[in-house]
C-alpha cells in the first residue's frame, strides 16, 4: 500500500475538517471522536474553536520551529574550520568526531550543540564520515595483494558451497 502525500497534504486538517462535516449531519461528540480515533476532549476543542473563529478553524497552524543557533554564514565556515585538522584544536589524532566538532563550534561560535545535532549539520554540509588516510607503517601491500587474489576467492567458494 502506498501513500499518496500529494493527495492529503496535511491530514490533520481533512480530519477536523470531516469531524465538522460530522457534527453538521447531526452527529455526537462522542461518536465523532470514536469514528476518528481521537479524544473526546479533541473533538470539544475542535468544535469551540469553529465556533469562534467559523471557516479557518480547521486549517493547522504553522509549527514554529526555533531559529538555527548558527547563521548561514557561521555555517557555510564550518567545514573550512574543520579542514585545518583536529590537531589544530589541540585533539590527538586527527579524526574528527562528532564530539570534537561540537567542542570546536563551541570555541569558534560559542554555540552548543548535541553531537547527534552535529551529525545532522554535517550531513546537511555534505560531510561524510572519513576514515584516516595514514596506512600503517607496517603493512605489507604485497601480502595484502596475495591474500585478495588467492585466499579470498576460496572462502568465498567454501561459503556459498555452506549456505
Amino acid at each position: 500500500m502506498s501513500h499518496n502525500t500529494s493527495a492529503f497534504k496535511n491530514w490533520k486538517e481533512i480530519r477536523r475538517k470531516r469531524a465538522l462535516e460530522l457534527k453538521e449531519q447531526g452527529w455526537k461528540q462522542c461518536r465523532i471522536a470514536e469514528a476518528l480515533g481521537v479524544s473526546k476532549a479533541a473533538v470539544s476543542q475542535w468544535l469551540s474553536n469553529f465556533n469562534k473563529s467559523a471557516a479557518e478553524a480547521w486549517r493547522a497552524k504553522p509549527q514554529g520551529h526555533r531559529p538555527p543557533k548558527l547563521t548561514q554564514q557561521q555555517l557555510q565556515e564550518v567545514p573550512d574550520l574543520l579542514s585545518h585538522g583536529a590537531e589544530a584544536y589541540g585533539f590527538r589524532g586527527e579524526l574528527w568526531t562528532c564530539s570534537r566538532v561540537c567542542q570546536v563550534i563551541q570555541q569558534e561560535f560559542g554555540v552548543a550543540y548535541h553531537k547527534a545535532h552535529v551529525s545532522r549539520l554535517l550531513k546537511a554540509l555534505k560531510w561524510t564520515p572519513q576514515m584516516p588516510i595514514e596506512r600503517a607503517s607496517q603493512r605489507n601491500q604485497t601480502a595484502i595483494e596475495t591474500w585478495r587474489l588467492e585466499v579470498w576467492p576460496l572462502l568465498k567458494k567454501r561459503r556459498s558451497k555452506m549456505a
